[in-house]
């Protein structure tokens, strides 16, 4: 079993759950869900569950209701997994300034904690 952590910045604040407070209940139901998959597959998730994002971030796919969320994430040391960020999904391809805030969130965590 993997660890799930969401990323907090210096100052306590958590992108991933203010994106699920923002969600419908159906759809916050579904991609918690999904983070439950993600911790108990880990590595060996696929798609269309989960899709690579490239520089070592991958994306956690939800869809409910006719929205399509994708939870942005990375493996880190041992069995732990970080999840950076939310959003949902409006265009045929993931938008690059969602990927950018990843990386960003990602080089932070690694900083102060890699």
């Amino acid at each position: 079993m993997w660890e799930i952590e969401f990323f907090r910045s210096e100052s306590g604040e958590c992108p991933f759950e203010k994106y699920l407070r923002e969600l419908p209940a159906s759809m916050r139901a579904k991609t918690l869900r999904s983070v439950q998959l993600l911790r108990l597959e880990g590595t060996r998730l696929r798609e269309p569950d989960t899709k690579s994002l490239g520089n070592g971030l991958f994306e956690l796919r939800t869809q409910a209701g006719g929205l399509q969320g994708r939870s942005v994430f990375f493996f880190f040391a041992g069995k732990r997994i970080v999840i950076t960020t939310g959003f949902l999904k409006r265009t045929r391809k993931t938008p690059s300034r969602e990927i950018e805030r990843a990386q960003k969130l990602r080089a932070d965590y690694l900083e102060r904690c890699g």
